[in-house]
């Protein structure tokens, strides 16, 4: 049974909301900004602060400045301990455990009921209204939905009958979920919330490879290893032979360039579309509004006030001075109660009003060694375009300097898991070289005539380096990501351990 005609208009009415986007960025961000703040008062941070006394945005940039993860740390450990009312109103009871610092420390991101309702879960919502309105012919309702989710397995010893759950974020969304929600999806809740993904992934193949899945949302890599697992199960050569109904994959997480063309390989482009969007754990921000365009539509209604640090430097911008074509550290101010929080993304903006963006990359995450400025959009870029020009395909990569001795150069060298292995790799490493001197004009010049730098060098990594390197580190799941860059040479070292 079809029941998108039923369902439709629920979710389309949406979009007259997004056309105030176009001319009402300000006043949409204020309005959001004076909810928050209102809330505020009745917590220990909004006390702390003034809050009392604030009423709009200069005086909250006054009142409050930029706060990084180290000065909220411990006021989230004693959220995390139950008590109530300390960055938002009322006890947390979820937190999403995030893999993102360099340090080994997990963060832990508050998930408050505000954030769920008004962000994560109206995220999501957004997105299947985005696109039912971009395709009118979309039978989305007609099967289920296939999404890819991790765990409540965390590095905290949380007392006995603690009613504190500490996980991905994604765990915390499939236990909250809408009981009717489940009707439309698949695997089943405690299939979803597997820990052990040893076990888990064989489940999820089982799960699903015989339901009717017209639509699969996840991040590309780790969905790639569990489509080809049902593909095997079922002696497919095509992942539509399976699905026949399958017409999109909402992707994020990761750039989804390097993967592109694996996707295309075990399914037919003809028949399949791709959307991207823009949910991290600290909040859904932003999604793909457009057929022709990865640019993503920066939700401004939902919980969420944003602000720009110029990437060359600066005081912060509010959303509606901005310029296009710039990149910026984003800092969000958020229902989840942190408040005006570095959350690590740079973005680059492609158009405003209304605001559209793309990922540049992580603040910590790039190779700036020799004054190259090389950041993760640069390194996709060249990737894709070298797989693209010698038919090699790449599961997973990152990269480091290694640096300048009194004998050599210094160069970048990266550590590649091959899924389809290059004929010639010397010529594969030189292309990936010139194209990454392409995609930025300061590596191209330290590169210049091999007067500073060497031409990079390529190590191979044996099959599942990078999942044996994540479980190392305890974050081995669907959420968790591989640094792509780093400024020095910690974690390649610790990852050529595993390159038995």
């Amino acid at each position: 049974m079809n029941l998108t005609p039923l369902i439709r208009p629920y979710f389309t009415s949406r979009l007259r909301d997004f056309e105030k986007y176009a001319s009402q960025t300000e006043r949409l961000q204020r309005r959001e900004l004076a909810r928050m703040l209102k809330a505020g008062r009745r917590c220990e941070w909004g006390e702390c602060h003034g809050f009392a006394s604030v009423d709009s945005y200069e005086g909250y940039r006054r009142a409050v400045s930029i706060t990084p993860y180290s000065e909220l740390r411990p006021l989230i450990m004693r959220m995390i301990r139950g008590e109530r009312d300390i960055l938002w109103p009322g006890r947390t009871r979820f937190f999403a455990q995030s893999s993102g610092t360099s340090d080994g420390k997990s963060k832990y991101i508050p998930i408050t009921d505000e954030s769920l309702s008004r962000n994560h879960y109206r995220g999501g919502s957004d997105v299947v209204s985005l696109y039912l309105g971009l395709y009118p012919d979309s039978r989305l309702f007609s099967g289920k939905s296939f999404i890819l989710g991790g765990s409540f397995a965390n590095e905290l010893d949380l007392p006995a009958g603690s009613r504190t759950k500490v996980g991905d974020l994604s765990a915390t969304l499939i236990d909250s979920i809408n009981p009717l929600v489940e009707l439309l999806r698949v695997p089943d809740k405690k299939t979803a919330l597997m820990a052990d993904w040893t076990k888990k992934l064989p489940a999820l193949v089982e799960s699903a490879m015989n339901a009717d899945v017209t639509n699969i949302s996840g991040v590309p890599s780790w969905f790639l290893t569990v489509l080809r697992g049902i593909m095997e199960k079922k002696g497919a050569k095509e992942l539509h032979e399976v699905w026949p109904h399958l017409e999109v994959f909402f992707h994020g997480g990761i750039s989804f360039a390097p993967y592109r063309s694996q996707y295309d390989s075990i399914i037919d482009p003809g028949r399949m579309r791709y959307l991207e969007t823009y949910n991290a754990s600290e909040g859904f921000f932003a999604v793909q509004d457009r057929r022709d365009s990865r640019a993503m539509l920066l939700l401004l209604d939902a919980g969420v006030f944003y602000e720009f640090i110029p990437q060359e430097g600066g005081d912060p911008l509010p959303a509606w001075e901005v310029g296009p074509g710039r990149i910026y550290e984003m800092i969000i101010t958020a229902v989840n109660g942190l408040w005006r929080f570095p959350i690590g993304d740079t973005v680059r903006v492609e158009t405003v009003n209304p605001l559209r963006i793309t990922v540049a990359g992580r603040t910590k995450s790039f190779i700036n060694a020799f004054g190259e400025e090389v950041m993760v959009h640069n390194t996709d870029a060249a990737l894709t375009k070298a797989c693209s020009l010698t038919g090699a395909e790449v599961l997973n990569y990152t990269a480091a300097p290694v640096y300048t001795t009194g004998r050599s150069r210094g160069r970048h060298q990266w550590l590649i898991e091959f899924a389809v292995m290059p004929p010639d790799m010397n010529r594969f490493a030189a292309t990936l070289d010139k194209a990454l001197t392409e995609e930025n004009s300061d590596y191209q010049a330290k590169r210049s005539g091999n007067i500073f730098l060497d031409p990079l060098s390529v190590t191979v990594a044996s099959p599942g380096l990078f999942d044996k390197w994540l479980a190392s580190t305890g974050k081995l799941g669907g959420q968790r990501k591989v640094p792509r860059l780093s400024n020095d040479r910690s974690l390649i070292d610790s990852m050529l351990k595993f390159n038995l």
